[in-house]
């Protein structure tokens, strides 16, 4: 019997290069392995929801306020401060189509 399971890659999986760290391919087979394992009738694992949303939007940053749940539980929150910047690392403007996303709706 065979198993597939898509993962989406997450940016702060790459390597300078922008290529998956070969370190994170064990992570991905353990949750494959794991999920396929939940799929047959032997679940190893918890179902939590990450909760984000954007708290402030300034000139060069933003803030957004992140919550992980099980069930009505909040295990851990946490508020982390972001900026864009361009080549040379300096902050910079958001991109619009990136501020009119994440404030829509």
């Amino acid at each position: 019997m065979k198993h597939r399971m898509p993962i989406h890659v997450r940016f702060y999986e790459l390597d300078p290069y922008g290529h998956v760290n070969h370190s994170v391919y064990i992570q991905y087979f353990e949750a494959a392995r794991v999920r396929w394992l939940a799929e047959v009738g032997f679940p190893l694992d918890d179902e939590l929801v990450v909760e984000s949303e954007l708290a402030e939007l300034r000139r060069v940053s933003m803030t957004f306020e992140q919550r992980i749940r099980r069930g009505e539980e909040t295990l851990v929150e946490q508020t982390i401060t972001a900026a864009c910047i361009n080549d040379a690392g300096r902050p910079i403007r958001a991109p619009e189509d990136l501020i009119a996303a994440l404030t829509s709706g």
